[in-house]
């Protein structure tokens, strides 16, 4: 394991409690929401740290669902549609819920059976400017092309 700062330490691995489910630096995540009303936070796992106590910290780098981007759900939004952010956080390794797949729209569409822990993603979102990459792409089954650039 790789020191890190005041006596945290890297680890490679986090075994959700209650589970056999093995959580590791880049596997996608479900996160805890505060509101048990809400649906998990998906993130996708940065980097794990052991605290000085024991405890192990997650650096997550968030994904974002079209209703919490600005502008909000489209028609054309996939029911399982996610966008990868560039919001970074630390939380606590015990807010994990389970693991997800955020595949790329393409191997989405391929899928026989889409699970309850498949979604997609097709944009990177700037959450403090709205923005997205790519600011294009086909929308399949209509005649246009969506922009994200220009929504208000």
């Amino acid at each position: 394991m790789a020191k890190t700062k005041q006596g945290k330490r890297d680890v490679d691995s986090y075994t959700i409690s209650g589970t056999n489910k093995v959580v590791r630096v880049g596997d996608c995540v479900l996160m805890r929401p505060v509101d048990s009303d809400n649906q998990p936070y998906v993130g996708r796992v940065e980097k794990m740290e052991l605290d000085g106590r024991g405890s192990v910290r997650c650096r997550v780098r968030w994904y974002y669902r079209p209703e919490e981007s600005k502008g909000g759900r489209r028609q054309f939004h996939g029911a399982k549609e996610l966008f990868l952010s560039d919001h970074f956080d630390m939380q606590s390794a015990n807010t994990i819920e389970g693991k997800c797949v955020v595949h790329s729209f393409k191997n989405y569409t391929k899928l026989d059976n889409v699970g309850p822990e498949d979604f997609f993603c097709r944009f990177e979102y700037k959450a403090a400017t709205g923005a997205f990459t790519p600011d294009r792409v086909a929308v399949y089954g209509h005649h246009l092309v969506f922009a994200p650039s220009l929504i208000d």
